[in-house]
């Protein structure tokens, strides 16, 4: 088998496609998708929906009507089986039990329990093992997991948006009102809720709180609201704020002790974002995305720690106000979004 064979990259491009579904549902388990193909076209096919429930090669293998064709199909999955009982029993197991004779993967897993023992499993039953079809993409849709896994640490977004002439806020003095303030349409801000949803926290800068009394859920859209993580040295966090008066979780991350609010974790401040992404990993969370303000955005781009940025760009003039952080380098990905231009940068760390 060739993995740049046309056949295998269409079928393992929708592994991908399926894999994708299950993004912000998962955690903290990858995206999975599979397919069983039987002369040439796909005759059943699953993603791995949510932790806990069945992975993706259970959900193609079940639903597979006329299961006699088994022995005569070929697995597409984008990344390696599972070899250890989690909480589901070894994918590899099934598969070896299924009698499927050919299995073609994306990439295989970093997950220490993994981590090619799924396939040596594979082809010591006698099953044909390819690995490597489409390769970097089966790795890019699981850069959380990869990055959880090989770095220690949760994949970091950084997000913000900035005016035309560089400022992401008027300063609190010249605001017009008390009301929060809007650079960004609101296709832009949807789109950001989106994104919300699809990680599994959020943080900011106590100053964030102070100045805006953000809510940092997913309102806007459909989805599961982040964990909310709020860096707040020196206990200044209101006990008003949403974000310590509604149902959702808030994370807070201080060198004090307070009996008033229901989760603080105190910390030494002393390098206290890699204090920070320790923390975040040895709780499983995978990935979190930065929408604190200037100073906090810049201390993690200061200390090289972030993978992403998602920077919209309006066509709004401040002429004055908290400046935008300094991010060197070129955007990789420009797209617009009405008058909303969203540049996107991944760091070379």
């Amino acid at each position: 088998m060739n993995k740049k064979d046309p056949i295998h990259i269409k079928f393992m491009q929708r592994c991908l496609d399926l894999a994708n579904k299950g993004l912000g549902q998962t955690y903290p388990n990858p995206l999975v998708g599979s397919v069983l193909v039987y002369n040439g076209k796909i005759v059943s096919e699953g993603w791995h929906q949510k932790k806990g429930e069945a992975h993706a090669e259970v959900h193609a293998i079940n639903n597979l009507k006329n299961k006699s064709i088994l022995n005569q199909c070929t697995l597409y999955v984008n990344l390696e089986p599972c070899s250890h009982h989690g909480s589901t029993p070894p994918c590899s197991d099934l598969i070896i039990l299924s009698e499927i004779p050919c299995v073609v993967i994306g990439c295989s897993d970093p997950f220490g329990l993994v981590n090619g023992k799924g396939i040596k499993k594979l082809k010591k039953s006698g099953c044909e093992v390819l690995l490597g079809v489409l390769e970097e993409e089966a790795k890019a849709i699981n850069k959380r997991f990869f990055t959880y896994h090989r770095k220690k640490r949760p994949y970091i977004i950084l997000k913000w948006a900035q005016s035309s002439d560089g400022f992401i806020a008027p300063t609190k003095e010249s605001r017009l009102s008390e009301d929060p303030f809007w650079l960004t349409n609101e296709a832009s801000q949807t789109l950001s809720h989106l994104w919300r949803s699809q990680e599994q926290s959020i943080l900011v800068g106590v100053q964030t709180v102070v100045d805006d009394n953000p809510s940092l859920t997913t309102r806007k859209v459909n989805g599961n609201s982040p964990l909310r993580i709020v860096i707040d040295p020196k206990g200044r966090i209101p006990k008003e704020s949403a974000l310590l008066n509604d149902k959702n979780n808030t994370l807070v991350i201080s060198s004090q002790k307070d009996d008033t609010i229901e989760e603080v974790v105190v910390l030494d401040f002393t390098l206290i974002l890699e204090k920070l992404c320790s923390l975040l990993y040895n709780r499983n969370i995978q990935s979190v995305i930065i929408e604190g303000g200037s100073i906090t955005l810049q201390a993690f781009i200061d200390s090289n720690l972030w993978d992403e940025a998602r920077v919209f760009v309006t066509p709004s003039i401040l002429k004055d106000g908290i400046k935008k952080p300094k991010l060197e380098g070129t955007a990789q990905e420009s797209i617009l979004i009405e008058e909303d231009r969203l540049d996107v940068f991944y760091s070379k760390y």
